[in-house]
């Protein structure tokens, strides 16, 4: 087996994988911390994701989702969910942008990095993770950071959440919390068991609390940015 420890959403796990290819996948996120908890990767975990999955993968991809399925289990007793998004952080606070895939997250982002420089800096472009508490949302990196390999081993206080939408115009509104709880149902991790469903559900009533919600129409023109980041970024 292949053992090392890494930090995930500010917890502290020991990880017993199969492949050197999956230590190496967590190179940014290893430590040398006690951890609070372990996770080992069996044969059958890999086999499950592969009944899982569409594609043709490798034991050793597989073992890497394997791996992120554990440890969102375990993050869920730390009031942490994973979200599908895109998530930067601007002057050191974070917007995380969610959509169908192929409608653009990571194409803003980039647009958004553009536009303000070393001001922006990228946290997670495909799944970071949210720990909830009351009145905040801390957004974490994670290893799982999309095909472009977007990302850094931070976190930051997580301001707003925009849902986009492939349109003619840029146009931004900001929406009450009720409008994107469909949203949120399909961009977050849910738990295995269905009888944590009900503190799952709290999550995301503290997530609705917390943050704010904006739905926008975008055509990708680099002027995107500059209308989201006005808004979004508001006191």
């Amino acid at each position: 087996m292949i053992n090392f420890t890494m930090k995930a959403a500010g917890q502290t796990v020991a990880v017993s994988a199969m492949f050197e290819s999956t230590r190496d996948y967590c190179k940014q996120y290893i430590c040398q911390e006690t951890p609070g908890f372990a996770i080992t990767i069996l044969p059958e975990d890999i086999a499950l994701e592969r009944k899982k999955s569409a594609g043709n993968y490798s034991d050793a991809y597989l073992e890497t989702i394997a791996l992120q399925r554990k440890i969102t289990e375990v993050l869920f007793d730390y009031d942490t969910l994973l979200f599908h998004g895109s998530l930067i952080a601007v002057d050191g606070v974070g917007y995380l942008f969610t959509a169908k895939s192929g409608t653009g997250k990571s194409t803003h982002t980039r647009l958004w990095r553009e536009l303000l420089g070393d001001r922006a800096v990228m946290v997670n472009d495909d799944k970071p993770f949210l720990r909830i508490t009351r009145g905040a949302v801390q957004a974490y990196g994670s290893p799982w950071n999309g095909k472009h390999g977007l990302g850094n081993h931070i976190s930051v206080p997580l301001k707003a959440i925009c849902l986009l939408e492939r349109g003619k115009e840029n146009q931004i509104q900001k929406i009450p919390a009720k409008e994107a709880v469909f949203m949120l149902l399909q961009q977050s991790s849910r738990p295995a068991d269905l009888q944590r469903m009900p503190k799952y559900m709290e999550l995301l009533d503290g997530l609705s609390e917390s943050v704010e919600f904006y739905r926008m129409q975008c055509n990708m023109d680099p002027e995107v940015a500059k209308v989201a980041f006005e808004a979004m970024s508001q006191q």
